[in-house]
């Protein structure tokens, strides 16, 4: 092999240099630093020309500080992470192991040894030990940034970071001391006018965030990372559109767990999502009722593989929970959620089961062994044109199916049941959110019936990202080419992230009122084309390359979500993001009448004394009389049935 072909193969490796070999080199190099200092305190002292009657001390004090300083730096690990990192941390440590070194070798040159040194040798040779160190660890991270950069010049990216607060620094310094991260970064931008013209980590802060586009061109940006956990969501959409308007891509970081963990890492940096723009700002919990109502207790959540069930089991798990019993009756994100929780270091028992919640031998076997003290019933059919062409199947599931739980709920002395409701059964027009309305009205019930449990139920509207949601049908749309298709240019619905939904859903639960509808607050609607338009041009493209086409309403759909009835009176609670509505307290005359012949409509499948039935129980709801179902199945029996009203 050549000279220049091994140069080559050395180059193009990332060779490491054995730990030992390296902390022998950095050892010996603090050590001529320390000898240097020594003889340069002494020199600077007395100008070059040390008294005679001077030497015998200095050098019998030389190997004092030798050794002291070789002992101390090594005790607290002072040769590790030389060649990497170098920060004000690093500098205080450094100057605080010099102190004691300093303090050391007075002691012992004074009160042992007896050694003649003016007291000024220790403070000289203190400053210009820390001096040299500072120099030389600043030195050597200089250098190597140089060379990584010099290494690969190809890689690198003008980079342009918008946030000029902590969580810039700590950015510029991972990109600083990471070789294999691909950014130069050249710009930072602050609205505070205190930081213009100032450098932090030798990047200027060119100018303001309304200055992006121009100074994008400026510098030649290529990528802009948002670096600012505190932004609202309309100054991320004013950076990302800013930045697609000068054709650069847009990343933010870190995620808000990510702040809540202070984990500033370029690991968390990803794309700007759909939740960045249409979000709203990050949810205030009160944490210490949550841990009093979550904290040691046994919980039992169905529907725990869909979206929202398997985020509550995480936030239950994070919460302090003793037990958390997985229901579903889908094997594979059942599986999925398990094998997550299973690998959490929380002190916790999951137990998962396959199972419909409809099942009333099986669901009471599963109370009886696990005796849960919290109930959060999350399985629902929730597809409203599915459950406008399957309304026998929407009532068993979504209505028998509460009714089992619940009512095993209220028969083992829960303490606390939660049903996950939605912004439809409001002046429903859809079966799906006719069958949600009678299930709260049901819980209701129970709740005004069953003084040892508190019953209640949650409120609240999409969900960003959850299975079968518009999200990720547009995103498929968008991947596929296009087009993406859209009802109504006017529809509008309310969005919250599903961590947010769940937080709120359990800080409701947490309150100890029963028989109470708690309704969350879901900030502004939003128009689901401007979902569409923000979610092609977040993809890199526009509505030339990605068609938005209108389809019209589907059976059973609204343009304009409500959250409360018209008759309710909505009333504040402690937390600023939920309300109650107790309009319906006590009104439970149809469910009386009604109920029973819903269900045995539901099991005959007759659609259409279902749909009139829900009409009966739910005035509100709004049913076509000529509608049928397409797909009628007879049951050869009927199962048992809770008999609670």
């Amino acid at each position: 092999m050549t000279t220049s072909s091994l140069k080559q193969r050395l180059s193009e490796r990332n060779y490491v240099i054995p730990r030992e070999i390296r902390l022998v080199v950095i050892a010996s190099f603090h050590l001529i630093i320390f000898f240097i200092a020594y003889m340069s305190a002494f020199s600077v002292r007395f100008d070059f020309l040390i008294p005679a009657d001077l030497y015998a001390g200095m050098w019998q004090g030389l190997w004092v500080v030798l050794l002291v300083k070789m002992v101390v730096f090594g005790g607290l690990k002072m040769f590790q992470g030389w060649w990497k990192y170098v920060s004000l941390h690093d500098m205080i440590a450094v100057a605080h192991a010099l102190a004691i070194c300093s303090l050391l070798v007075m002691v012992i040159n004074s009160w042992i040894l007896a050694v003649g040194c003016p007291r000024s040798i220790y403070l000289l040779d203190y400053c210009l030990s820390l001096v040299a160190l500072a120099g030389a660890r600043a030195g050597l991270r200089l250098l190597r940034e140089v060379v990584v950069n010099h290494r690969h010049p190809d890689r690198a990216v003008n980079l342009m970071i918008v946030g000029a607060g902590d969580t810039g620094d700590m950015l510029l310094r991972e990109i600083g001391k990471n070789s294999n991260l691909r950014y130069r970064p050249v710009a930072l931008l602050d609205d505070d006018l205190n930081k213009q013209g100032l450098r932090i980590q030798g990047v200027p802060v060119a100018g303001t965030i309304a200055q992006l586009g121009e100074l994008a061109e400026r510098f030649e940006i290529e990528e802009v990372i948002i670096a600012m956990p505190s932004a609202s969501r309309a100054q991320i959409r004013g950076v990302v559109d800013a930045a697609r308007a000068a054709n650069v891509t847009t990343k933010i970081l870190p995620a808000v767990e990510a702040i809540l963990e202070h984990d500033v890492s370029m690991n968390r940096l990803r794309e700007v999502s759909i939740a960045d723009l249409l979000g709203r700002e990050p949810v205030k919990l009160d944490l210490d009722a949550l841990g009093r109502f979550l904290k040691g207790q046994r919980v039992l959540v169905t529907g725990a593989g869909g979206s929202i069930g398997s985020e509550l089991c995480r936030q239950v798990l994070r919460f302090g929970a003793s037990e958390v019993v997985l229901v579903d009756n889908s094997e594979t994100p059942l599986f999925f959620i398990n094998h997550e929780l299973g690998r959490s270091e929380q002190d916790c028992k999951i137990t998962p089961y396959v199972v419909s919640v409809c099942d009333l031998a099986r669901m009471r076997g599963i109370f009886q062994r696990h005796q849960p003290d919290v109930v959060i019933h999350a399985a629902a059919y929730k597809h409203v044109p599915l459950m406008e062409q399957n309304p026998c199947e929407a009532v068993k599931n979504n209505v028998v199916g509460t009714q089992t739980v619940a009512g095993l709920a209220a028969e083992f002395k829960v303490a606390s049941f939660v049903l996950i409701s939605t912004d439809k059964a409001v002046n429903p027009t859809s079966v799906m959110g006719a069958t949600k309305r009678v299930t709260e009205m049901y819980v209701q019930r129970l709740g005004a019936t069953y003084p040892d449990t508190k019953f209640c139920a949650v409120r609240f509207g999409n969900v960003l990202g959850s299975n079968g949601s518009v999200v990720p049908i547009f995103r498929e749309q968008i991947r596929r080419g296009g087009p993406v298709t859209v009802t109504d240019p006017q529809m509008t619905r309310y969005f919250m992230t599903i961590p947010e939904a769940v937080q709120l859903v359990l800080q409701a639960a947490s309150f100890k009122s029963s028989g109470e509808v708690f309704i969350l607050d879901m900030g502004e609607p939003v128009k689901i084309a401007d979902l569409a338009r923000d979610m092609v041009r977040l993809s890199g493209m526009n509505e030339e390359d990605i068609q938005i086409v209108f389809t019209g309403m589907r059976p059973g759909e609204k343009l304009f979500e409500e959250l409360t009835l018209d008759e309710e009176d909505v009333d504040r609670t402690s937390h600023a993001k939920i309300f109650v509505g107790k309009g319906q307290e006590g009104n439970f005359e149809p469910l009386v009448k009604y109920y029973q012949e819903l269900l045995d409509a539901a099991w005959s499948m007759d659609n259409q004394e279902v749909r009139r039935l829900l009409g009966e129980l739910v005035p509100t709801y709004a049913y076509s009389a000529g509608a049928e179902n397409a797909f009628l199945v007879q049951e050869d029996e009927e199962p048992r049935i809770l008999r609670h009203i």
